[in-house]
């Protein structure tokens, strides 16, 4: 079964074209640093999957595999322990990983998912994209069956510093993606960035390719919550909620979804001006 996906203010079956007509000002939240920062996020989060669990019984969720993330996860633990019978009802994914590298590899985001939160909160169900699988074609295909089998509810993001989601880079990010999962090659900016971000020694040791959701995943979601800090991002962070809406820089899909709320340290919000319209975020 193949699930809905909110798309022009209605509901519509898979593959989806994500609307380029509605452009919404996301809640967006800047906080003292990254530790508070992760913590209100962390705070959002819990209170959207309890929500969840209490209306629906169970909570669909993707959450995305980087040292931005860390603080969130720390805090998400934290918040997930008070109540450990509401995440035993969650069904989780994450959102890319490299192809080539095995699940032992600590540079893999299945081992980055389980050394912040999976070895400390128990799910109903966890779905780990195999990077090293011998056929990254068929694995995409196995993969995006798992994440349309139903609706997602909630995808916890993080932008890049090339304003990617996910590894959709703007030369690959395509908002009406025919597919849920796809074999990219990641750009220099990219690839950089896990050198900036400490996960690899040098640019020639990242991994040239790799598996992603696709755009129309983020759109089709009940809920977006992004965790962006750190200087690095404020270019992207700026042209994602302030310049135009597109494929060059793909975080500006969160201006096209219907409840999306941004997380911000002071560094990432630098390059905003002044009197950027922020949302009061009391834990």
């Amino acid at each position: 079964m193949r699930p809905e996906c909110f798309s022009d203010d209605r509901w519509v079956a898979w593959p989806m074209s994500i609307p380029k007509l509605i452009v919404n000002q996301p809640a967006v939240s800047v906080l003292a640093d990254r530790v508070t920062m992760g913590a209100a996020a962390a705070r959002q989060v819990q209170d959207f999957v309890s929500e969840q669990i209490r209306q629906h019984g169970s909570c669909r969720m993707i959450v995305g595999c980087a040292p931005s993330q860390d603080e969130f996860y720390a805090a998400l633990v934290r918040e997930a322990r008070t109540v450990p019978e509401i995440w035993r009802q969650v069904e989780l994914f994450h959102m890319d990983d490299y192809i080539g590298l095995a699940e032992t590899d600590p540079r893999s985001f299945r081992a980055y998912l389980r050394k912040h939160f999976l070895d400390h909160v128990a799910v109903a169900a966890v779905h780990l994209m195999q990077g090293d699988s011998p056929d990254a074609e068929a694995e995409a295909l196995r993969y995006a069956a798992l994440v349309q089998a139903a609706p997602i509810n909630l995808v916890c993001l993080g932008f890049g510093e090339n304003g990617h989601l996910a590894f959709n880079d703007p030369p690959v990010a395509d908002f009406n993606d025919p597919v849920a999962v796809k074999i990219v090659v990641m750009d220099a900016v990219c690839r950089q960035q896990q050198v900036n971000d400490g996960c690899f020694p040098t640019y020639d040791s990242v991994p040239e390719r790799a598996l992603t959701i696709t755009l129309p995943v983020f759109a089709g979601a009940d809920m977006l919550c992004g965790v962006v800090p750190t200087y690095r991002k404020a270019e992207a962070v700026r042209d994602a909620l302030m310049g135009p809406v597109g494929e060059a820089c793909p975080a500006s899909l969160v201006r096209l979804h219907p409840r999306a709320h941004i997380f911000l340290d002071g560094a990432a919000s630098s390059l905003l001006p002044p009197d950027y319209p922020l949302t009061r975020f009391s834990p």
